[in-house]
């Protein structure tokens, strides 16, 4: 598809008419940080910290050398670094060179990054001196990808290390004239993953407009401003991580605290040491720091907004962290893809932030469908939005199929109700989803990395209850007849070998002689899920 301005020019005017869509980008309020402060702080991480003129210069010079190894405007470039200054870094190269970026998570595989390598086209892949466990040499090995790979040091500890393409010191890049080839706001500037029902990854189309608007709400929503320190507990090449450590902070200008993996005791450190006023996290994280014995030895009180969602907020543990910590809890619910449809704000009264999802933003025209997603119904449905937040759609035009209505609204795979106050609460599910730790994890992928095993005959990933990661993946397994046995560690161990994404690894498994069946012959998750439920679901 084509690179500039990949909306409709109709559709993009009417959004600037109304004030939700701009002509600036992140770079231009990046140099504008660097006018007015450029020695404040940017980013800390663990590796060091980065000022707006050292995450300037860092990206300039990581852009002239993308451009000088042949890395046209509009080709697509690959980044899987740890969430860490350098990630932002990468992608405001990426911007300023005109280049799309591919997004993808520091703990994916090897079959997902072949799978998004592959998929989207991307020329050039940009990494530190390892992932994961893998060398650059020993990851390319696996992967079925011819490309030019770039590795970068982590520029907060040095930031003038060599930049290294393919195996040679690349650093004398000439200069190149940005403004000509850079990102514009309404260009697709990048391309992440969200997880699929069934198969791999699907690949989200992006503008920067679209977290513009995002952000417009943020600030209202949490009354943000420009001396706030976030905290960016969710990694930067999804939506949550996008707005939170990418977009809001370098568009306020604000000090963003990340860390390469969440830990509860090094972040309420965190939190008191740099004063952090802003926290953004998944349920699953914040649980974990009200269950830290350490909770009560750390003085948070800067904290005065917490950010939450990605998954089912726990009301009486979400007022306990309130209560505990003195901030305010808030949500958004939507996708990746849909980015927000409704929020709380600190101005909302407790039931609401606590045991809703907020009121639905107006912009966004929110309708209810049917589970088909194929006519509008009234008090319970699928909420879909038509709005300045909504992405451009995927990359596979099939799959665009099932996101969009007829009628060109965007769908989640939940379902709601809305209130006569324009108040959403989530009821249900309709798509086959594990939602652990936040992370939407398809239950068909998981089954299709088990099958793989050659003593697997049937596989039925279901979600089990966990007290602190909301859902964990519980896969039940019907053997070949000539299959002795199958534990947890051997099935683990298999898939690492694989390559299989660390997400789509079931934390428990058991063995059934025979799946059970639905009259059709499929398997019967519906007969499963119950056999979790009767064994989570406490006694009268």
């Amino acid at each position: 598809m084509k690179f500039r301005d990949v909306v409709d020019p109709q559709v993009a005017a009417d959004y600037r008419e109304h004030g939700w869509w701009g002509d600036d980008c992140l770079v231009d309020h990046l140099r504008r940080h660097v006018v007015e402060r450029p020695d404040g702080v940017a980013y800390i991480a663990d590796d060091g910290t980065m000022s707006w003129r050292q995450v300037d210069d860092a990206s300039d010079r990581l852009a002239r050398v993308l451009c000088a190894a042949g890395n046209e405007a509009g080709s697509r470039v690959a980044v899987i670094l740890p969430d860490s200054a350098t990630v932002h870094v990468a992608l405001l190269a990426l911007e300023k060179a005109g280049i799309i970026a591919v997004g993808i998570g520091a703990r994916a595989g090897t079959r997902e990054i072949d799978h998004l390598l592959s998929t989207t086209g991307a020329r050039s892949l940009v990494m530190g001196d390892r992932h994961r466990d893998l060398s650059a040499d020993e990851l390319l090995a696996t992967l079925d990808w011819d490309g030019q790979v770039v590795q970068v040091p982590m520029f907060e500890a040095a930031p003038d290390a060599p930049i290294v393409v393919d195996g040679e010191v690349a650093d004398q890049a000439p200069d190149v004239d940005f403004d000509d080839r850079r990102v514009r706001p309404d260009d697709l500037f990048m391309i992440n993953s969200t997880s699929g029902t069934t198969g791999l990854p699907k690949c989200v189309l992006h503008t920067q407009n679209r977290w513009m608007y995002f952000h417009q709400l943020a600030v209202r929503n949490g009354e943000l401003g420009d001396d706030e320190v976030f905290m960016a507990a969710v990694p930067a090449p999804f939506g949550f991580g996008l707005w939170t450590s990418h977009f809001s902070p370098i568009l306020l200008g604000a000090t963003t605290v990340v860390s390469r993996r969440f830990n509860s005791t090094t972040a309420m450190e965190a939190i008191a040491r740099h004063g952090v006023t802003v926290l953004c996290c998944v349920s699953t994280q914040f649980l974990m720091i009200l269950n830290d014995p350490a909770l009560g030895t750390q003085n948070l009180s800067s904290l005065r907004v917490m950010f939450t969602g990605g998954e089912a907020v726990p009301t009486a543990r979400a007022e306990q962290f309130e209560s505990s910590t003195g901030c305010c809890v808030l949500q958004f619910y939507g996708s990746n893809e849909t980015g927000l449809l409704s929020g709380t704000r600190t101005t909302d009264p407790s039931w609401v932030r606590f045991e809703t999802a907020g009121r639905i933003e107006p912009d966004m025209r929110v309708e209810l469908y049917d589970e088909s997603g194929s006519e509008r119904v009234q008090h319970e449905g699928r909420p879909a939005g038509k709005g300045p937040a909504t992405c451009i759609g995927y990359l596979d035009t099939e799959a665009n199929q099932q996101l969009f209505t007829s009628d060109g609204w965007m769908l989640m795979g939940d379902l709601c109700t809305i209130d006569d106050d324009g108040i959403l609460r989530v009821t249900g599910r309709t798509s086959d989803i594990i939602i652990r730790g936040g992370k939407n994890i398809s239950a068909g992928q998981v089954e299709d990395e088990v099958c793989s095993h050659p003593s697997v005959a049937l596989a039925a990933a279901v979600a089990t209850p966990d007290e602190i990661f909301g859902e964990r993946v519980l896969v039940f397994v019907e053997l070949h007849a000539d299959a002795e046995s199958l534990s947890i560690d051997d099935l683990r161990s298999f898939l690492l070998e694989r390559g299989t994404s660390v997400e789509l690894i079931p934390e428990a498994l058991e063995v059934m002689p025979e799946l059970p069946r639905s009259s059709g012959a499929k398997i019967a998750k519906g007969e499963l899920t119950a056999i979790v439920k009767a064994r989570t679901t406490p006694r009268q």
